[in-house]
C-alpha cells in the first residue's frame, strides 16, 4: 500500500509570488483566463475549471499586529472525502497515496460532488458542450512516478513542504513548538472533517483565510446518510439525466473525431 502523502502550507513563509499557481497551470495544460481588476491583488478572483490553484491575499489585524497573509487554495484532498461519498457512479476516488482523483469517463454530470464539498472546490466546465468537473489532482500522475506535486516543487521559499503525512504533521508540530508567537496554535486539516492531505499553518485565524470552521466528523458521513435516503425515483431521474448526458458527450466526441485529419497511410 502506498504511503499517504500530504502538503504543508506554511503561510508565514509564503511570498505571494504565485509560482505554485503558474506551475499548476503549466503542468496540467490549463489555459489562461481573461480577467479584470476587481480592486485586489488576487487574480483570478476564484477557482474555476481553468484554475485549480489560486493565491489569496488577506489583510488581517491580530490584536495590535497588522498582517498581510498570502494563502494558497486548492483541493484539500480529504482523508474521507464528501465528494467521493456523494458521487453515485464512482467518478471521484480517494487514492492510497493521498490525492482525490476524478474519472471523467464515469461522470454523469450530476454535480453532487460540488454540493457535498465543504470547501466548495469542484468546479463545473460551463464553457463546454460536454462539461466535466475540474479540480486539483495533487498531481497524482507525478506522484505515480516518484515526483512531488508541481506546486511544491516550484515554491522558492519553502512555504510548501511535501512528504508522508506523518512527517508533514511532525514538521508542523515542530514549527509550532519552536516559534509559538508566529502561528495560531492549530494545524488546519489535521482533524477538520476527518482530516485532509493538505495542511495549513497560519499567523492569523483560519476563518479569516476563508477556510470553513469544521468539526472532526467527516462530512462524508452526512453525505452517505443523505444518499441512502434519496428516493428511488430521484435515483431514476439522475440515471435518466446521466443517460442523456452520456449520449450528448458521445455525440460531441464523434464530432471531434470527424474534425481530426486522416493521417493513415494510403
Amino acid at each position: 500500500m502506498s504511503t499517504p502523502m500530504a502538503i504543508l502550507n506554511d503561510l508565514t513563509k509564503c511570498l505571494g509570488c504565485r509560482s505554485c499557481q503558474v506551475a499548476c497551470k503549466a503542468w496540467n495544460h490549463l489555459p489562461g483566463q481573461q480577467t479584470t481588476n476587481q480592486g485586489s491583488y488576487e487574480n483570478p478572483t476564484h477557482l474555476s475549471d481553468h484554475t485549480w490553484t489560486r493565491m489569496c491575499f488577506i489583510e488581517a489585524l491580530e490584536g495590535e499586529r497588522h498582517a498581510w497573509v498570502f494563502s494558497k487554495r486548492q483541493c484539500m484532498h480529504c482523508l474521507e472525502p464528501a465528494c467521493v461519498a456523494a458521487c453515485p457512479v464512482g467518478a471521484m476516488q480517494k487514492t492510497a497515496a493521498g490525492p482525490v482523483v476524478y474519472h471523467k469517463e464515469r461522470c454523469i454530470g450530476c454535480r453532487y460532488c460540488m454540493v457535498a464539498c465543504p470547501y466548495t472546490i469542484p468546479r463545473f466546465d460551463w464553457h463546454s458542450s460536454v462539461p466535466y468537473i475540474s479540480k486539483c489532482t495533487m498531481c497524482a500522475d507525478r506522484l505515480g512516478v516518484g515526483m512531488a506535486p508541481a506546486c511544491t516543487q516550484a515554491c522558492p521559499n519553502e512555504a510548501l513542504f511535501f512528504g508522508p503525512r506523518e512527517e508533514v504533521l511532525a514538521l508542523a508540530r515542530e514549527r509550532l513548538r519552536g516559534e509559538p508567537g508566529n502561528y495560531m496554535k492549530h494545524i488546519y486539516g489535521e482533524h477538520e472533517a476527518g482530516g485532509a492531505s493538505v495542511l495549513y499553518l497560519s499567523p492569523v485565524a483560519f476563518e479569516r483565510l476563508g477556510l470553513p470552521v469544521l468539526g472532526r466528523t467527516p462530512v462524508s458521513h452526512y453525505s452517505s446518510e443523505v444518499m441512502e435516503k434519496v428516493p428511488l425515483a430521484f435515483v431514476g431521474v439522475a440515471a435518466a439525466l446521466g443517460a442523456v448526458y452520456w449520449v450528448s458527450k458521445r455525440r460531441e466526441e464523434l464530432k471531434q473525431d470527424k474534425r481530426k485529419p486522416d493521417t493513415s497511410d494510403g
